[in-house]
């Protein structure tokens, strides 16, 4: 029996279904992955259109996801839903003629490009190819697609590539020879295999054989794991493709030398069109009329972290600029304006995501809006449509004028759930840190908290270590669990942090354990400070990644600041670390060098050479696929307390990765980690 359309189209738009609401309860991991995900949202050409997907959880946990429609034009229109099949639609985006959308899902059993008419009707598959499309971007007139697929490089059809999974999927040997790095990356082994890009033409038929525009070239397009869509892009007159890519090379685990390379939409001669920039070049984005280019550059080779500036290129003239070279944030995104007179961007910014307007002749920067967690969908008809979160908000869409008025919320698609729960109040302080130097937090009380009690304390510590614990919704370390858990939560964006100018973002380097443990021990002393009812000497600190190495250091650096640490693919050995991880131009850029070649500065913040101080219960979390830091430095650091008699214990997710993303292992995760504190801490 299908679902109600009613009745989900109730439940997308958030609105109440009983009049009485249930006492609302302190935050727990089962709301959390409870709760319905908004995703996959695009906006019509015309401005008039929203079309987004949600995937809605029941009380037993069944997932279940649709698309829904929203008229932009009626303040009081409703969702309607437009879709019901099993499975996900996902990717969505609108025709040149806004009478249709296309998706991508898996209807076939594999994942395949699909339209459906806004006036009704089943969806049609544009495609029936014998390899999965993992994303698609429509040309300006909507006349063609790009695709991209997994296929091996020297494979001259489809056909061959789906061949040569099949036989490595039925081989009786399961060896895997290599002659060059990189041999893994994130979570999965190299099989040889690379994304390439597709052209295909889209004239009312299915899509029978594409063109493979990057035929024949042993390049990732776009970059796994972490990249998408954003890095492929027609030009305006269709003519030819941009994509940003690494040229084949022996190098790639050590060198972050994206280019952007253009080439014809029929195939052929590929141009690097940033080929004097050694650093990352990244997102092109075009004018409506093809006269600018835009894009992201790093300027630093090796460095992932680096500001990214935004260039701009005339394509009349060959003229090129860095547009508002003087602004000290690194932007996220970018969206022309229609006249193209305009760019609208997203950055980290003093621990929001904020929306700037950047004025491409002058280079005047003008914030939109910067509360919370932002991201642009959409620039039409005065309005930006972009989705926020914060840490108190799971994530909606709203509009603001240009001018950053009349903030309007457009969907809620939790309403009736997070009426039952109770968050925490939360809000920003800040201390004087490493050098006097102003460092930001935030800090989160209790959901059950009461005037003139004192809680024990949980100390996030964020990963990265370019990263930060800002105003935002994680789906993973949700900073408001602990707070639901009866804890005060505590996290600080130390030097190294991003979003507070790129000099306090590079003051990390060849500097981990030394200004970000001072920034943690003062940011510590401040906010108890300031806030009474956090008691310092009954708390426990936790951290995945960097910030699991923090826990590391701060078991031989500071080794009586707390009850309890939690450390989360944490770092232990900087030396046996950099010949097991797979992205070499990391450490290297992070201690200066290769091990071998600066040997001293890895062991000078190496936690390994102090293990002597340490004392403080530890619980040890790993995933077998962490392939960023193997599971052998948390397996090291466990076997060393386990050996010397201190309180410690092991978790380990043979079917994670540096994230944990399973659903019921994120259950299990926050059950040993709140039970591994509370053991520690008085209540």
């Amino acid at each position: 029996m299908k679902k109600s359309t009613v009745l989900f189209a109730l439940v997308a738009a958030g609105m109440a279904t009983s009049a009485l609401a249930a006492e609302p309860t302190p935050f727990n991991v089962q709301q959390l992955v409870n709760l319905n995900k908004l995703h996959s949202a695009a906006v019509s050409n015309d401005g008039k259109s929203l079309v987004y997907g949600v995937k809605v959880v029941d009380d037993q946990g069944e997932a279940s996801s649709d698309l829904y429609l929203l008229d932009l034009t009626n303040k009081n229109a409703q969702p309607k839903q437009i879709t019901a099949a099993a499975g996900t639609e996902h990717d969505v985006s609108f025709s040149a003629d806004n009478k249709s959308i296309y998706f991508l899902a898996s209807r076939s059993g594999s994942s395949q490009l699909y339209q459906l008419a806004l006036n009704g009707g089943e969806a049609m598959a544009v495609t029936d190819l014998p390899l999965d499309i993992n994303g698609y971007k429509l040309s300006q007139d909507g006349k063609q697609v790009v695709l991209t697929m997994r296929v091996f490089p020297e494979c001259k059809d489809l056909a061959c590539s789906k061949d040569k999974f099949t036989a490595i999927d039925e081989s009786k040997t399961s060896g895997r020879e290599y002659k060059q790095l990189m041999v893994r990356h994130w979570d999965t082994w190299e099989d040889h295999a690379r994304n390439h890009l597709f052209v295909g033409q889209l004239n009312g038929k299915k899509i029978t054989e594409p063109t493979n525009v990057t035929a024949n070239r042993d390049t990732e397009t776009p970059p796994k794991p972490f990249s998408g869509m954003e890095e492929v892009t027609f030009t305006p007159d269709g003519k030819h493709v941009v994509y940003s890519a690494k040229a084949p090379s022996l190098d790639q685990a050590w060198t972050t030398n994206y280019d952007l390379w253009q080439v014809p939409v029929t195939g052929g001669e590929t141009v690097n069109l940033t080929e004097a920039n050694t650093a990352w070049d990244s997102q092109p984005t075009f004018s409506a009329d093809g006269r600018y280019l835009a894009y992201l550059a790093m300027t630093k080779p090796g460095y992932e972290a680096d500001r990214y500036r935004i260039m701009l290129r005339d394509n009349v003239t060959g003229q090129e600029k860095e547009v508002a070279p003087l602004w000290d944030r690194s932007p996220s995104s970018l969206t022309f304006s229609a006249d193209g007179r305009t760019l609208y961007v997203t950055a980290q910014d003093v621990g929001q995501v904020s929306i700037f307007e950047v004025n491409t002749q002058f280079g005047d920067v003008r914030p939109i809006y910067n509360q919370g967690s932002n991201s642009l969908i959409a620039v039409t008809n005065n309005q930006l449509i972009f989705k926020k979160s914060s840490l108190v908000e799971p994530g909606d869409l709203f509009s603001v004028t240009s001018e950053g008025e009349q903030l309007t919320q457009l969907t809620d698609v939790n309403k009736d759930k997070l009426a039952n729960i109770k968050f925490g109040e939360y809000e920003q302080f800040n201390f004087k840190g490493w050098n006097d130097e102003t460092v930001h937090g935030y800090w989160i009380k209790p959901a059950n908290y009461e005037e003139g009690k004192q809680y024990p304390i949980a100390y996030l510590v964020h990963g990265g270590p370019q990263g930060s614990f800002g105003n935002s919704f994680s789906g993973r370390w949700n900073a408001q669990l602990w707070a639901g858990a009866g804890y005060g939560v505590v996290m600080v964006d130390f030097h190294g942090s991003t979003g507070y100018g790129q000099a306090f973002t590079d003051s990390i380097g060849k500097d981990w354990g030394g200004k970000p443990l001072e920034d943690l021990k003062k940011g510590m002393a401040s906010v108890t400070a300031q806030q009474p009812w956090l008691d310092a000497n009954n708390a426990c600190a936790l951290g995945g990644s960097y910030g699991g190495y923090m826990m590391n250091w701060f078991q031989g650096n500071w080794n009586d600041g707390f009850q309890c640490l939690v450390n989360h693919a944490g770092l232990f050995d900087m030396r046996s670390m950099y010949y097991v991880t797979e992205e070499l131009w990391f450490p290297e850029y992070e201690f200066g060098g290769s091990y071998d070649k600066n040997k001293e500065l890895f062991e000078k913040f190496n936690p390994v050479n102090y293990v002597e101080n340490w004392k403080t219960p530890m619980l040890v979390i790993h995933g077998e696929k962490d392939y960023r830091v193997p599971y052998g430095q948390g397996l090291a650091a466990y076997t060393y307390m386990q050996r010397n008699g201190i309180p410690s214990e092991l978790l380990v997710f043979p079917d994670e990765n540096h994230w944990i993303l399973n659903q019921d292992n994120l259950q299990q995760w926050y059950k040993n980690v709140l039970g591994w504190m509370d053991r520690w801490t008085a209540k």
